[in-house]
């Protein structure tokens, strides 16, 4: 599903320079759990926004579906944004004003979905993470962890190939950190979804298929 060979890119700060990514190379597989670890300024969150299409790289080459991502558009890069990534945050970013049904059914919103195929899509998806029965509820209303529920049933509502988590587990106790990561895993295991988390906590690391640690702007590959 993803090929990157020396992906460099490099943030100017008056007369410094500096590398947030040094020649990365990277390979993930359609269906795999892949988790990647490194310290606060590894480069892992840069990494991430490039394969989520957030940002672009400097140097090197990345295919996503066998396609080169310097092929497309600002257009068709958003479009892939759209439909083939669903987007997890630590911070949930769900509108407060909003009711989870309503957080869920935003991005359908932008794909120009009607109404009736916007709700039956986002119950689908609210049952499948356990919180059908709160979907009118606001996320004031909801823990913490039912709160990053409705953020991932809400990246999963545009039916995406890949699933890209940052920190997904950084807001959360133990207890919900593990309901999280279970629900990815199942993603994985059962409904044949890539999920790739970026974390620095090395107990959910290791609850990947596939480990790969980050330190200064290098990927050192297989942990």
């Amino acid at each position: 599903m993803i090929r990157m060979q020396g992906i460099r890119k490099e943030y100017h700060m008056g007369d410094s320079v500096l590398a947030a990514l040094d020649g990365v190379d990277i390979h993930i597989k359609p269906h795999e759990f892949v988790s990647i670890i490194g310290p606060s300024g590894s480069g892992k969150s840069t990494l991430m926004n490039i394969i989520g299409c957030l940002d672009t790289a400097d140097e090197g080459t990345y295919y996503l579906d066998g396609q080169e991502i310097d092929d497309y558009s600002e257009d068709e890069l958003a479009d892939i944004r759209g439909r083939k990534i669903g987007f997890i945050f630590q911070q949930f970013n769900l509108l407060p004003k909003l009711t989870a049904q309503e957080n869920v059914e935003l991005p359908l919103i932008y794909q120009g979905m009607s109404a009736s195929k916007r709700h039956a899509r986002s119950e689908e998806v609210l049952k499948r993470v356990g919180l059908l029965d709160r979907m009118d509820h606001k996320p004031t209303e909801l823990s913490g962890g039912q709160q990053q529920r409705v953020a991932i049933a809400r990246a999963l509502a545009g039916h995406p190939s890949l699933l890209l988590a940052d920190e997904p587990t950084g807001n959360l106790d133990t207890e919900n950190g593990k309901v999280v990561i279970d629900l990815l895993k199942k993603l994985v295991k059962d409904e044949n979804y890539c999920v790739i988390v970026v974390t620095h906590d090395p107990g959910i690391a290791a609850q990947a298929d596939v480990v790969y640690k980050m330190q200064d702007g290098r990927l050192d590959g297989e942990c």
